[in-house]
């Protein structure tokens, strides 16, 4: 009878310890999320449709001032619904309806000490963060490691992006998110540094799930993250930057004053890649920073280095360029590194009056510059020095010029977050636009700073001209960033070849393997509310003047984007729309014709639109296609080219 007793006061106990604490779902039901205790671990699940995503991932994080890892009691919990709509000019979607169900989770640590998780749940996102109160002494914490997890299952394949080691690369400027991609991978494979992957990370899930892991909200609070290696059964884990980062200055452990909150974690998930393409949940989630009483002008743009290098970083070079943008319509150009010493400032000065006349204006580079590369382009010492920064600003700002781009930054820790959003700052106290370059992924920024424009932080245009292997993949390359990268923010690549060699004079160099309607395409699928177009002055001459009258009328900001079809690294079909024209464009990284039937619902029956498409010799081609049905548009891609369709 004891026995008997003994056993069902143990078996009690077993399902005490493994009790479901609460569940939050979806306003459609369709995907959910479960909490439970395991042995003082907070763990969650999540499923859609029924369909496992996530198997139990633990939670929590280990600080100096306790473990909230484990050990854990549960305290209690509430909820509320979310619902807002807002307004944002540099994203996927100029209008967004955002609606969710929160839930709060209230534990406390053996030592009493309490820790809110907090998750919102819309109908594909799942968004979550802790939220440390203060309670007494002390009134700030130090994050040691994150016990933050991702457990999939086992079928599941992966397309991730390595993190680099700290300190390689051109003068010592990495980590910079420009590794190149696998796709289709198993989990068990090792990275190729051993340190994980970069933000974001896409998973495939058996035959028809597909999950879309990141981060949003990080600033000058906090550290940028990203996700360890797998454990064998399939784990990964928010993992910190390396302590070698920024030369070994500054700490990898985030800290936070408190009260205080971590950035939110990102999953988004669905039976398709459509969730996937369309998310806005880095947006969602966060918040202005700060109001702005500057309007910016967004637009295209063109610029010399690209193509001409450092040696065209000249006061006549520049001239030809600003005339380049001119005939284009476009309304920047980007003078790349060197020009405080190849053109000087009086000069520069000039220039810039130049560019006024011709309704153009300028966008400087500077290097982030300080104690943590070896760079030597100069400006060097002048953002990382909080006085000099302001100087400098405060020139840019009198003389005319209307952004800078920013470069080689190389970490990921919260020193440098705060270098990030210190530039920022400054610069909209001094109505500038920044693009930042060698970098790292933006995080919600376009909604947090209104004078944000862009980042790198990809295997981007430049890499096409340091060498051949990246134009043998362009194409695959191309056909992965709708789905990972550019999905989660704006990326400044930096594109759009009309060359087909890929020097000054467009007889040498490395040679360029997609077709012209595939670079038309890219300036559609690659979203960025500043784009500056890799053009050059001999297009104006010899390329096709199909190529040039569609560059001249491409939007570079959209009010809807609609995922049509496509496979991560084989082609993808992507449809955006800016005020009530729709610009739908495919391309293909396959070897061979693509034969697809399409639906595309934003067209009518019986209406007619513009149609661009790789002729003979794969010189592009404008017609017009009357749509018979919409929901069967059938298109032959060739391979590396593109296809684009433009309503009247």
């Amino acid at each position: 009878m004891k026995k008997q007793v003994l056993f069902c006061t143990l078996a009690w106990l077993a399902s005490q310890a493994f009790a479901q604490l609460a569940t939050v779902t979806g306003p459609d039901s369709r995907l959910k999320v479960n909490f439970n205790l395991q042995k003082g671990t907070p763990v969650y699940a999540v499923t859609y449709d029924g369909k496992t995503i996530l198997e139990d991932s633990p939670l929590g994080f280990v600080s100096n001032i306790g473990d909230f890892s484990k050990n854990m009691s549960f305290v209690g919990q509430k909820t509320q619904k979310i619902s807002k709509t807002y307004t944002q000019d540099r994203i996927k979607r100029s209008v967004v309806n955002y609606t969710a169900n929160e839930l709060v989770l209230t534990f406390q640590n053996a030592d009493k000490t309490p820790l809110d998780i907090v998750f919102r749940v819309s109908n594909n996102d799942v968004a979550f963060r802790y939220e440390i109160p203060k309670s007494g002494e002390p009134g700030s914490i130090v994050i040691r490691e994150e016990k933050t997890g991702f457990d999939f299952p086992s079928s599941t394949t992966t397309f991730l992006c390595p993190q680099s080691d700290a300190m390689i690369g051109w003068k010592r400027t990495k980590p910079s998110y420009e590794e190149e991609y696998t796709a289709d991978a198993p989990m068990n494979v090792r990275s190729q540094y051993g340190h994980g992957y970069t933000f974001p990370c896409l998973f495939r899930i058996g035959d028809d799930g597909w999950a879309l892991v990141s981060e949003t909200g990080v600033d000058g609070k906090y550290c940028a993250s990203h996700l360890s290696d797998a454990t064998p059964d399939g784990r990964y884990t928010i993992a910190f930057p390396l302590p070698e980062e920024n030369n070994g200055n500054g700490t990898s452990a985030p800290g936070l004053a408190l009260p205080g909150k971590t950035p939110w974690r990102t999953l988004t998930v669905g039976n398709s890649l459509k969730p996937i393409v369309e998310t806005t949940v880095p947006w969602d989630v966060v918040e202005p920073r700060f109001e702005t009483e500057h309007t910016y002008r967004f637009g295209r743009g063109t610029w010399s280095w690209i193509l001409w290098q450092d040696g065209s970083i000249n006061y006549d070079d520049q001239i030809r360029y600003i005339d380049l943008a001119h005939a284009m319509g476009y309304e920047y150009v980007l003078i790349d590194n060197w020009w405080n010493t190849n053109i000087g400032r009086e000069r520069m000065e000039e220039l810039i009056k130049y560019a006024r006349s011709k309704n153009v204006s300028l966008f400087l580079w500077y290097s982030s510059s300080g104690y943590w590369n070896d760079i030597e382009q100069g400006p060097t010492n002048l953002m990382d020095d909080p006085i000099a920064r302001k100087r400098e600003m405060k020139w840019l700002q009198k003389v005319g010029v209307k952004g800078i781009k920013v470069d080689f930054f190389g970490g990921d820790k919260q020193e440098t977050m705060r270098l990030y959003e210190a530039i920022l700052s400054d610069a909209d106290d001094h109505e500038l636009m920044v693009i930042f370059h060698g970098c790292t992924l933006p995080r919600g920024w376009e909604r947090m700073y209104p004078n944000y424009v862009g980042s790198e932080a990809v295997l981007a245009s430049e890499n096409l001209i340091f060498n051949q292997h990246f134009d043998d993949n362009e194409a695959f390359n191309a056909c992965l960033h709708p789905f990972i990268r550019n999905t989660v923010g704006s990326m400044e690549f930096g594109g759009t070849f009309l060359n087909k060699r890929y020097n000054r004079t467009n007889d040498g160099g490395t040679i360029r393997r997609t077709t012209d309607v595939f670079q038309l395409a890219t300036a559609v699928l690659f979203q960025n509310p500043i784009q500056n177009f890799a053009l050059a002055p001999n297009n104006l001459t010899d390329a096709p003047k199909v190529a040039l009258d569609f560059m001249k009328q491409v939007p570079t900001t959209w009010d809807e984007t609609v995922f049509i079809d496509g496979y991560p690294g084989k082609y993808v079909v992507l449809a955006r729309r800016h005020g009530n024209r729709w610009y739908i464009a495919g391309i293909n990284a396959r070897k061979e014709p693509l034969k697809l039937t399409l639906n595309l619902p934003m067209l009518n029956s019986e209406e007619t639109v513009s149609f661009y498409s790789d002729g003979k010799q794969n010189v592009p081609q404008l017609s017009e296609q009357t749509i018979k049905s919409p929901e069967s548009v059938q298109v032959t891609i060739q391979p590396e080219g593109g296809a684009i369709w433009v309503t009247k």
